[in-house]
């Protein structure tokens, strides 16, 4: 059942979002956790999670998901969310290293949806064009991450920024219980500080104001300090995230 409309979400609801806006290739139960096959796309559809937030795992079990990842021909990965300190520590004593912690940013909708982008400026678009992918690709957003936005069954479409007649940024945006979220957004390296990552997220949002959300979300690396002072500016919260922890076969 979805929340009252002017309830904010919790982050296992976000968590829920992230997973159907960016999905994994395939889910595979393995009890503690479910492993994903990302089909190349990526940490966030390749990683593994705890089926019990906030639990931990026997250290055995631990060692049999990272066999099944190495099976498949992926290093041992896993997402640690809100709550999962204990699994995390575990995770550290077996040797497992923190990589790409990720901040999830959330406003209402009327934050963004009611600012007007300038007419030309930004346009969404399903499917997306091929000089999108072109700009997606130059920021090393490639087939197998373009296949995860394909294979998302949600309401979406793309995001298309111009500066003048100039192709500038291009983005992808998802929505799911009345929270729309921003993935793979990409601006150029010659239209950076012009502008394009605020046009383009106000673009998404008055789009996902149409389908009836209720709140904007995109989530960040910690480390793209630009981007995060991007949606801070626009007005939107750091309300939680996720990191990773990998451990790297030994010679």
């Amino acid at each position: 059942m979805s929340a009252p409309a002017n309830q904010t979400p919790d982050m296992a609801r976000l968590y829920e979002v992230v997973e159907v806006t960016w999905p994994a290739a395939r889910l595979i139960p393995a009890a503690p956790f479910t492993l994903r096959d990302g089909a190349g796309g990526g940490k966030r559809v390749s990683a593994a999670t705890l089926d019990t937030p906030g639990g931990t795992a026997p250290e055995g079990e631990i060692a049999r998901a990272a066999s099944a990842m190495r099976a498949q021909g992926e290093t041992p990965l896993f997402m640690l969310r809100d709550g999962d300190h204990d699994f995390d520590a575990q995770l550290a004593h077996a040797g497992y290293d923190i990589i790409d912690p990720v901040n999830i940013w959330l406003s209402p909708i009327e934050t963004l949806s009611e600012m007007t982008p300038p007419r030309t400026a930004s346009f969404h678009i399903w499917e997306p064009m091929a000089i999108q992918r072109d700009i997606w690709a130059k920021g090393g957003i490639g087939p197998a991450r373009l296949a995860v936005m394909d294979r998302a069954t949600c309401p979406k479409t793309s995001l298309f920024g111009r500066n003048g007649d100039r192709p500038a940024a291009t983005g992808y945006v998802g929505l799911h219980d009345g929270i729309a979220m921003v993935h793979a957004l990409e601006v150029l390296a010659s239209q950076r500080r012009a502008g394009q990552g605020r046009w383009l997220m106000i673009e998404a949002a008055r789009w996902a104001a149409a389908q009836g959300a209720r709140h904007m979300s995109v989530i960040c690396t910690a480390a793209n300090t630009g981007a995060n002072a991007l949606y801070s500016a626009l007005g939107m919260a750091r309300v939680g995230g996720y990191h990773y922890r990998i451990k790297k076969d030994e010679d």
